[in-house]
């Protein structure tokens, strides 16, 4: 039988090089969806949300999602390379192209701004930072790192949970003249990724492109109150171009702000029996700002007296069977003559979690393999009153999985482990293995566990 002989190095090398790139490319065909589609800042607009309202042209396919801007995080030590910061090192080329006056610029003012994020996935987030050009950055040379102050003018540590899906920070930005540029920098607590924001933005004060405010927004109403908030909605504003977002003020300060598509907004955090005064303004990602709506008044309620505390939790039970470092709990809903304001899990004494008064399970979590556990649960009202003990329910983790060793040309999930000399690795994306991918080699694959 005849066999074939590669015995040309060259021609094997390439052979090996386009199996890696056909292996990379299927993988980002197969999990498209867990790679993209996280979040942007739509106001004051980024570049990419400027590209996808159409004020920003010939983008390319960052205007269909503006959300994916997604790179290695460690930003400035790490993170997209130089020259391809803007485009999240490459993945949208067009956003890399720079000159003073390639991209539609957004008015800001130094000092106090608040940067609105939508976040289409909301993860476990370690911080947010932000980021400003220097003053004597070259606006006509692609963005790198010495285009920037490397020190953040905001920094926000966000101690890896997850935000809500419409986030904001407001940050004192330093004082410039003319075109700058923000970069804004989302770093997720589980992934080894960061989400990359570019913002255009003038000091100037003027924008020839547009210089025409929204209309006032409309009919903004009360909708509830309780004695620590107040629930407010309203018409939406119109505007040459399109709104982008509405700020919510108490009398004259800022309380609140949301993308230009809610209409609502609870102010929380308020004093019991406490006379208040609400309106909003909307905002276009030029920084025009509107008139204020109309005002409403509302005096939040007194406290009511409350000495009851809830019933016990009932029902308690283990879901499922547990696994080597969980077990999953669930309870009937406890009652009370307020409101159940949430439940407290505990392990033996210990409490483990506090969960939300509509949230009846809990997964308990970080638990060692062939282990005893038992577990209760107490419900607690806003008046700090708290429950008996509901039911108690033992539960015996299973014992540890064997962890296989590493081997090549073997499709592995995020989440599996293996062992590799003599060491355990988590994989963090989803991929092929290849000769050459060992773990110890590639460690935007695998991390240590």
């Amino acid at each position: 039988m005849n066999q074939l002989r590669l015995s040309n190095p060259i021609t094997t090398k390439l052979l090996v090089g386009f199996g890696a790139m056909l292996v990379t490319v299927i993988c980002m065909v197969l999990f498209a969806d867990k790679a993209f589609g996280h979040g942007y800042i739509e106001g004051p607009a980024s570049r990419a949300a400027l590209c996808k309202s159409g004020q920003n042209t010939n983008c390319g396919a960052i205007q269909y999602e503006p959300q994916s801007l997604e790179a290695p995080k460690g930003f400035p030590n790490a993170g997209p390379a130089d020259g391809k910061i803007a485009s999240a090192n490459g993945a949208f080329p067009e956003l890399d192209e720079q000159s003073a006056t390639r991209w539609t610029k957004v008015n800001i003012n130094a000092g106090q701004n608040t940067f609105n994020w939508k976040l289409t996935a909301a993860h476990a987030t370690s911080s947010w930072k932000y980021y400003i050009t220097k003053e004597n950055w070259n606006p006509n040379a692609k963005l790198t790192r010495d285009s920037f102050d490397l020190t953040p003018f905001c920094s926000v540590n966000y101690g890896g949970v997850r935000p809500p899906s419409t986030y904001s920070d407001t940050c004192n930005v330093p004082a410039r003249t003319g075109y700058h540029v923000i970069l804004a920098v989302w770093e997720i607590a589980d992934t080894p990724n960061a989400f990359y924001n570019v913002l255009d933005v003038n000091f100037s004060g003027t924008n020839p492109g547009d210089n025409q405010a929204p209309t006032a927004p409309a009919n903004l109403a009360v909708t509830a109150t309780t004695a620590t908030s107040v629930s407010l909605k309203w018409d939406a504003s119109s505007d040459n171009v399109g709104v982008t977002g509405y700020n919510v003020y108490n009398g004259n300060s800022l309380v609140g702000n949301v993308s230009g598509s809610t209409l609502t907004y609870t102010v929380s955090g308020l004093t019991s029996n406490t006379a208040y005064t609400f309106s909003v303004k909307a905002v276009d990602a030029a920084g025009n700002q509107s008139a204020a709506s109309n005002v409403v008044s509302v005096t939040t309620p007194t406290v009511p007296v409350d000495n009851d505390a809830p019933t016990a939790p009932t029902g308690l039970h283990v879901m499922g069977t547990p696994t080597s470092t969980s077990v999953s709990l669930m309870w009937s809903p406890s009652t009370d003559n307020v409101g159940v304001a949430g439940y407290r899990v505990y392990r033996g004494a210990t409490l483990v979690a506090t969960v939300s008064g509509t949230t009846t399970d809990y997964v308990v979590t970080g638990l060692s393999p062939k282990t005893a556990y038992t577990f209760t649960v107490r419900a607690f009202d806003a008046a700090g009153n708290v429950s008996a003990d509901s039911n108690a329910v033992s539960a015996t983790t299973a014992d540890a999985p064997a962890v296989a060793a590493w081997v090549a040309n073997k499709s592995y999930a995020v989440g599996d482990k293996v062992t590799y000399n003599g060491t355990v690795y988590e994989c963090l994306q989803p991929h092929t293995s290849l000769a050459g991918w060992e773990p110890t080699n590639v460690p935007a694959l695998w991390a240590v566990k």
